[in-house]
């Protein structure tokens, strides 16, 4: 029988079933002044946070507003934050995950953690497999597990199913049954609905609401800003680590929230001016990749930069890995200057003139161990070798000029990128990719997670580029960023352009109404 206040079980039934009789008029979970400093960035400054039991509460901001940091604190994986912490009233040093869990908080990742080669079942009860003797009862394993899956609507699905046969929707729900299993108060959810369709989204909800009804808190973290009207009670909007404002949502308008969100002007911040020339670049004509986006068509022209907007899920990156030759199309055509061509992986694309800055710099984006000049002369290796000999002292002037441009610190060609900071790291990848001189540069995320001054010196850069004629391509989260660069921006929903909005019409307001389905025709 568990012990915390609020904690819920699931009875034979299938039910979300209070367990405890105490009640409390405070709140379950409460966060007093806190903050948390990393190197060169406050992430959370001075923030005062609550949920209380039988609650939504929605946690909403953009990217590096501090949602994430703020989420970590409470999952226990921060040690060195300031400021109080409270359960049901008494202060918590939650200084690890696993105190974290012992005092009633579960955590819900939008990446999922789920093992994929084994069974649902060993995944919703890691940890706490039920043993009979020293073997894993399997009756009682297959027992507990279809109880969680029958919470979230899963209740038809084999419990030894290996994760890796199920589709994504599922495992998302898996997810859900798993946190829900441990008898959580507190549950944090960092956008569950991003792999589900409406329908999935309609049943998740009934879920929430059966949790709340039974007295557990909740913390919603979303960019779905009318998925935050329909299930959230309250809603608190985070900017730049600091907490605007907490409004009841039946008291405040979408408008207002995204205005609070986005709390300045575009020009404040941006002067950047780019004009485009006349001649098409590149064309798309009803191009798919089935699961991720479909009938995709846009042009974008000489010195001209596009941008990219859309939620999570909506289809941006995969779009951006088929035009660069990453990934396969199932259907569709790419012309480059008039002519078609059909991309068989990167090399091939970069051979044509098409370079792709993935989102994901560490993993797929630099060598790591290599140093800067390897990582940044690295796509001029088949243009510098003759004769199977690779010539690397003809790509050193290009690289000696893209580390001053880019301020790369410190300015050292041998210094291994591990071992330099995220935003200079960010800079050798746009280094990498600029010294290939390429007609259409691709651009994913390329200032996420780099402070102002490597931001403003990427822009610059995304400038001059533009000014010299080649064609931007700009998929950004950052709607500051996005409405000042781009000369136009397409609006993906759901693996679909819904919407193409011009300059003149693009105000960070406009863009995030737009994706998340309002004012849409």
């Amino acid at each position: 029988m568990p012990r915390r206040h609020g904690s819920v079980c699931i009875d034979a039934k299938d039910k979300v079933t209070k367990v405890s009789n105490t009640e409390t008029k405070g709140p379950a979970f409460e966060m007093k002044q806190v903050s948390k400093v990393f190197p060169g960035t406050i992430a959370v400054d001075n923030v005062d946070f609550d949920v209380y039991p039988g609650e939504v509460h929605a946690l909403v901001g953009e990217n590096g507003a501090g949602k994430s940091t703020l989420m970590k604190m409470m999952a226990g994986s921060f040690t060195d934050y300031t400021g109080e912490i409270c359960i049901n009233g008494r202060k918590a040093d939650l200084h690890s995950p696993a105190v974290s869990k012992r005092n009633g908080i579960e955590m819900i990742y939008q990446e999922l953690s789920l093992a994929l080669p084994i069974s649902i079942a060993e995944n919703v009860l890691v940890g706490r497999l039920p043993k009979k003797r020293i073997f894993v009862d399997k009756e009682k394993l297959v027992t507990e597990t279809k109880r969680c899956l029958g919470m979230v609507g899963l209740g038809h699905i084999d419990p030894m199913t290996p994760v890796e046969d199920i589709s994504q929707h599922e495992a998302q729900l898996v997810e859900i049954a798993k946190a829900l299993g441990n008898n959580p108060s507190i549950l944090v959810m960092d956008e569950p609905t991003s792999a589900l369709s409406s329908e999935e989204v309609g049943r998740l909800f009934e879920i929430i609401r059966n949790l709340k009804q039974h007295g557990l808190a909740i913390v919603y973290i979303s960019h779905h800003l009318p998925e935050i009207f329909r299930i959230a009670d309250r809603v608190t909007v985070l900017r730049d680590g600091k907490k605007i404002d907490t409004r009841k949502v039946q008291g405040v308008t979408r408008e207002e929230v995204v205005q609070m969100m986005v709390g300045r002007s575009v020009t404040e911040f941006y002067k950047h001016e780019i004009h485009s020339k006349k001649h098409e670049r590149l064309r798309v004509e009803g191009l798919t990749r089935h699961g991720f986006f479909h009938d995709v068509s846009f042009n974008a022209y000489e010195g001209e930069v596009v941008g990219i907007c859309g939620l999570s899920g909506a289809g941006r990156s995969e779009l951006a890995r088929v035009i660069a030759g990453l990934d396969r199309k199932d259907k569709g055509s790419i012309f480059l200057d008039g002519r078609e061509i059909n991309l068989k992986n990167m090399a091939q694309a970069l051979n044509c003139g098409i370079a792709y800055l993935t989102e994901n710099r560490k993993t797929e984006g630099l060598a790591l161990r290599l140093d800067v000049r390897e990582n940044i002369l690295a796509g001029l290796v088949p243009r510098h070798t003759k004769n199977g000999v690779y010539n690397g002292k003809k790509g050193i002037p290009v690289m000696e000029a893209l580390i001053k441009e880019l301020n790369i610190y410190p300015p050292d060609p041998d210094r291994t990128v591990g071992n330099l900071s995220g935003g200079n790291q960010q800079k050798v990848l746009l280094a990498k990719w600029m010294a290939c001189e390429p007609r259409v540069m691709i651009l994913d995320e390329p200032t996420r997670g780099v402070d102002i001054g490597a931001k403003m010196t990427i822009h610059h850069s995304i400038e001059r580029l533009a000014a010299e004629g080649h064609t931007i391509i700009l998929i950004s989260s950052d709607l500051p960023e996005l409405v000042a660069l781009s000369n136009r921006v397409m609006i993906m929903r759901q693996g679909h352009v819904i919407r193409e909005m011009l300059k003149a019409e693009c105000t960070e307001e406009s863009v995030l109404l737009a994706a998340n389905g309002e004012g849409v025709n």
